[in-house]
């Protein structure tokens, strides 16, 4: 089985491409970081999720080449700002990345899971679906992609295709550093207000899109799982 994973070189990409390779998965990787790391079985390309020619392109070759299996949508970006200082392009910048990239993948590798009687596509949205102070745009694309995954699971399950979305809390990558400073005392104030009291790591994602990922586990479709401390007990 191959999947392809966005933003598969670092962060929750890496950890969930490391997994899987684990357990005897053929992975290929395709966004803007060049991942620090190889693989026997692991491929990295390089490319503009934002390009909507080029991913198609790249879409329709990759499928031409592989049987892609699984698709591991996690690329995504956050631009995140108060209502008064957003900008209107921040909502299509953010829609066009983290929805419209899945649709044209999707589209790309639908026809041969319906052919085999077998896909999985699990999507990376975010606890802030529900909600979070400047993340606007983000919790707008990344609850659309919540209902646009449901939509799918119902359109595909009649063809063995399932598909699934983790919604993690924050998680201890270069994009959260990259807004809290690290070991900071804004870090531990975080990890003190999550029901589990720490901040979650990387790999705590990756366990549960291996889990939609599993072939066994054809029986669940259309799910958001928070993958959050706790966090959207409250909101959710």
């Amino acid at each position: 089985m191959t999947a392809l994973i966005t933003g598969g070189g670092r962060g929750i990409g890496e950890a969930t491409s490391r997994m899987m390779l684990e357990v005897g998965y053929k992975v290929v990787s395709v966004g803007l970081h060049k991942p620090e790391w190889t693989h026997a079985q692991f491929q990295h390309i390089e490319l503009d999720l934002l390009d909507d020619e080029a991913t198609r392109q790249f879409a329709k070759d990759l499928a031409a080449e592989k049987d892609i299996t699984h698709l591991i949508h996690n690329a995504g970006i956050i631009l995140p700002n108060l209502l008064e200082d957003m900008h209107s392009d921040d909502l299509l910048t953010l829609t066009k990345l983290h929805a419209g990239s899945a649709l044209i993948l999707m589209q790309a590798f639908v026809p041969f899971m319906k052919d085999q009687g077998f896909g999985r596509a699990i999507f990376n949205s975010s606890r802030a679906s529900v909600g979070l102070e400047t993340r606007s745009a983000y919790s707008y694309s990344k609850a659309g992609i919540i209902g646009m995954a449901r939509t799918w699971a119902l359109e595909l399950a009649p063809f063995g295709v399932t598909v699934n979305t983790v919604a993690p809390g924050p998680v201890l990558t270069d994009q959260f550093w990259g807004l809290v400073e690290k070991d900071s005392a804004q870090q531990v104030k975080i990890a003190a207000s999550l029901p589990v009291r720490r901040i979650g790591k990387p790999e705590d994602v990756a366990r549960a899109i291996l889990f939609f990922s599993d072939p066994e586990n054809g029986y669940v479709t259309g799910q958001t799982l928070y993958v959050c401390g706790g966090s959207s007990i409250a909101s959710g």
